[in-house]
């Protein structure tokens, strides 16, 4: 096979040895030694697809979206099959980040995913129906998983309260990567891939809050969720919903309680069980703690009446105290 006059063939010894050795330096965190090594593959070899590809993977690492963009364009010019091939999925990334939304569309639909409808007046492709999905945050910090809507399969919009230690709200959408590191698994059957954060895409103007319960009953605590949620806002009972997982567990196969009622000891959950709280909240089946630690996305406008209006409804039974504003 001939691509702009050369004959196709395996890539050089050179070439492999300065691949493999730009690939430990991206592992090492090196990203401007990986890419001169990159850029001297690139040079050896450049009608091989690969070259291209691997120049956009260390872009989209150091989110340089522009260039991720131009060497992504000239990976897939080089391809030597249609359709499904992962270059056209990081050109999406890239296209996606910067708002280039004919690209966009044009990448998805060369991966083989279908992208219904016509284009908007913005181009942006809409109606996927991808489903939900988890999505871990700072995946190189504090890594935290959080349950979202996918927009596209680039873009995930955070539908639950994240924890201030992420640095995510309730609302925002984050640029995710294309290979999921673990799946959760809920009662009902179907699992969920979860899919690591690339960058924040649209910040949230909705601040998050903290605030301590004493909710008598879970169907208390139930009903300043469902009061949040009628508002357009969000309550979460951070006591319930928050395991404390090693990275191991997080990336592998995992339960959880997500459209289910009921809570259980998970071997694989490290916090301490019986304690509400971030760090541990693990009860035994029938135990109920009435202290409970929430998260509240909601305006400071509208975030104590939404508290007053909930203990109003069944005072005997509710009471909130140590309202903060956290992220």
């Amino acid at each position: 096979m001939r691509i702009f006059g050369k004959v196709r063939h395996r890539p050089s010894a050179s070439w492999r040895q300065a691949t493999d050795r730009a690939f430990t330096l991206i592992g090492d965190g090196r990203y401007e030694d990986a890419g001169a090594l990159l850029t001297r593959a690139a040079d050896l070899e450049p009608w091989l697809s690969e070259s291209w590809f691997n120049l956009a993977l260390l872009h989209k690492f150091r989110h340089d979206w522009d260039q991720a963009r131009a060497a992504g364009l000239r990976a897939v010019a080089l391809l030597d099959r249609e359709e499904g091939a992962p270059d056209w999925w990081n050109v999406g990334i890239a296209a996606t980040a910067l708002q280039d939304w004919p690209l966009a569309r044009r990448a998805w639909q060369a991966y083989g995913l279908r992208v219904p409808g016509a284009p908007t007046e913005s181009g942006e492709p809409v109606g996927m129906e991808l489903g939900s999905a988890a999505v871990r945050l700072s995946p190189e910090g504090e890594a935290e998983v959080v349950w979202g809507r996918r927009l596209d399969p680039a873009r995930i919009e955070v539908l639950s309260i994240p924890l201030p230690s992420s640095g995510r709200r309730w609302g925002e959408v984050v640029l995710h990567d294309g290979v999921p590191h673990g799946e959760r698994v809920t009662a009902a059957g179907p699992s969920f891939p979860v899919f690591d954060e690339i960058e924040l895409w649209a910040p949230s103007p909705v601040p998050t809050w903290v605030v301590l319960l004493e909710a008598a009953t879970e169907a208390d605590r139930d009903a300043l969720e469902r009061l949040a949620a009628d508002a357009g806002f969000a309550a979460e009972d951070w006591s319930s919903s928050v395991r404390l997982l090693c990275r191991s567990c997080s990336e592998s196969r995992m339960p959880s309680d997500e459209g289910d009622g009921e809570q259980h000891l998970d071997p694989h959950d490290h916090s301490e069980p019986g304690h509400p709280g971030p760090l541990g909240h693990r009860t035994n089946g029938d135990l109920w703690v009435p202290e409970r630690e929430c998260g509240l996305a909601a305006p400071p406008q509208l975030v104590r009446g939404l508290l007053d209006g909930w203990v109003a409804d069944s005072p005997d039974s509710r009471e909130w105290r140590d309202l903060e504003e956290v992220c």
